[in-house]
């Protein structure tokens, strides 16, 4: 893999992982990209080295303005991309997130920006998360994770964290989209799955895929 398209996932590993947390562990991100924490601590001295990163020994590595504004650029592609397989391709929302980061390495700016115009600028993608715009700008989304929720109380699906395919899968399986409205209505003791109620349907969804679900209330 080519040393820029490795700084890309990285930048962009971190970005989505911090989830406006101050730091993301340097544990954590070699889990996200499949390597060994000795190799990701190699490549986050690199990104040090370049001024695109910050690495607090023991606690975790954070984006610097540059490192933040090379992420956003690689998430604007791969969103968009998102957007086009999912809307004209009709490719299958599971397997759109893999796809997408794919095709992020293969596109220079020109062809970003013709996509964007193609596509009618949109804003968010099918994840629900939102596209930052040309310069970098990106949407604040309030939203809780789903684990987090009281029972009883109707919540809409915001965006799904890190989208990968087994976990959206898995979600598409359950009929758990954005926008679709859900209700928590029970937990299994021990930290087990919870019960939602989703329509007239009752479906059971684990703690753990359920803090990568992001919700609001229903007003």
């Amino acid at each position: 893999m080519p040393e820029s398209e490795s700084r890309e996932m990285y930048l962009k590993s971190i970005y989505e992982l911090a989830n406006g947390e101050a730091l993301v562990p340097v544990s954590l991100l070699a889990n996200r990209m499949g390597i060994s924490p000795v190799s990701a601590t190699e490549m986050v001295k690199r990104l040090e080295e370049h001024n695109l990163i910050t690495h607090t020994l023991y606690k975790g590595v954070a984006l610097t303005d540059t490192g933040l504004q090379r992420a956003l650029t690689v998430v604007r592609r791969q969103r968009l991309w998102g957007r086009f397989l999912a809307d004209h391709l009709k490719i299958r929302w599971s397997q759109v997130y893999e796809i997408s980061c794919r095709l992020e390495h293969a596109t220079g700016a020109d062809v970003t920006e013709a996509l964007a115009n193609f596509l009618g600028n949109p804003t968010i993608c099918p994840h629900g998360h939102p596209i930052p715009d040309e310069n970098g700008k990106i949407a604040h989304q309030a939203a809780m994770p789903l684990n987090q929720v009281d029972f009883e109380e109707e919540v809409e699906v915001v965006r799904i964290n890190q989208p990968e395919l087994i976990l959206c899968a898995h979600l598409e399986e359950k009929g758990i989209f954005p926008g679709t409205k859900l209700i928590v209505i029970d937990e299994a003791p021990y930290n087990g799955p919870f019960t939602l109620l989703l329509g007239n349907q009752e479906i059971t969804l684990g703690r753990e895929i359920s803090g990568r679900v992001m919700v609001h209330p229903v007003k």
